[in-house]
């Protein structure tokens, strides 16, 4: 196996794994630490390293970028991760991943009917209706066997997966730096302070006590920052510039399937049949979105001045 090859595959796995555990490290982080804090200095601390290394890297810059819509975009997007932080306290981490892996299906019809983007296909119609299915075996009435979920936990997840999908769909209507490290910083610095106001505000830092913070909140806190924020970021960046954007996309479907696993293994979270059905069937809905949505079947284009990839880092 060549050189190029080993780089691909461990990219691909350190997507795959990396952000599918982090729904479980969240849960773990918020155990003791505040949730909407976690969120925004997540951000905070992942953008600031991202920047430094933006500016390390000195990449000619010919245009000067306005910052608020990049801040604009970076607080929907802090806020969508905010609210799993939130749900997780009330759901199974698995679960918020089955319900975040719905964003594409927002994001398809934000694309069609707010930025008058192409059509839906019958594939990803079909995929729409699957995930539809799904979401409501999912969280619909006891009818459908096993445990009920917490409906606000769900609403949470929901209401951050709407925000998400609307911060990715309005960043590609603003002019970008050539740096897209620099353009992420930028949008992961805003969003950070942002919601680490919100958290000051609402009295979510007065919440944080040294003396009850658990090793393991404060390990998980520090991996989703180091490891979720930035391997997961620069693996995700690599593939997009040595693969198609359809094969680096498929980590939508995979990462669910993932934290399930992984919150089943390491948190007693109950795998019941209405877990197993609603997830195999969003799952299925994902990735036929994902294969069916039109450009995501191109291979990434060379960019004009003050574009950049499409690069937004996962709950």
């Amino acid at each position: 196996m060549n050189e190029s090859r080993t780089k691909i595959l461990l990219a691909f796995a350190s997507v795959y794994l990396i952000w599918g555990s982090t729904y479980l490290f969240m849960r773990f982080a918020v155990e003791t630490l505040p949730p909407v804090a976690v969120a925004g200095v997540r951000y905070f601390a992942a953008g600031a390293i991202l920047f430094a290394i933006a500016t390390w890297r000195a990449v000619p810059e010919p245009r000067k970028v306005p910052w608020g819509g990049h801040a604009m975009v970076g607080t929907l997007l802090t806020a969508g991760n905010g609210s799993v932080a939130l749900a997780v306290q009330r759901i199974p981490s698995g679960v918020a991943a089955l319900l975040v892996a719905m964003t594409p299906c927002l994001i398809v019809l934000l694309e069609w009917l707010w930025r008058r983007g192409q059509r839906p296909t019958a594939g990803v119609v079909a995929g729409l209706v699957l995930g539809i299915a799904g979401m409501v075996v999912l969280v619909g009435p006891s009818t459908f066997g096993g445990e009920p979920i917490d409906k606000i936990g769900a609403i949470t997840v929901l209401f951050g997966s709407a925000a998400w999908g609307v911060g990715s769909v309005y960043a590609r209507t603003l002019v970008r730096h050539e740096s897209a490290v620099r353009t992420s910083a930028i949008q992961m610095l805003s969003g950070g302070v942002v919601v680490s106001a919100i958290a000051l505000v609402i009295g979510d830092f007065g919440k944080f006590d040294p003396s009850t913070a658990s090793a393991r909140s404060v390990l998980s806190f520090a991996y989703l920052i180091l490891v979720g924020s930035l391997i997961g970021y620069s693996s995700y960046m690599y593939l997009l510039g040595v693969t198609s954007a359809a094969r680096a996309s498929t980590y939508a479907f995979v990462n669910p399937v993932v934290a399930v696993f992984l919150g089943f293994v390491f948190a007693n979270e109950a795998l019941s049949p209405r877990v197993l059905v609603a997830g195999a069937i969003i799952v299925a809905a994902v990735a036929l979105i994902t294969l069916y949505g039109g450009d995501r079947n191109l291979q990434p284009r060379s960019r004009k001045p003050g574009e950049a990839m499409e690069v937004h880092e996962a709950p």
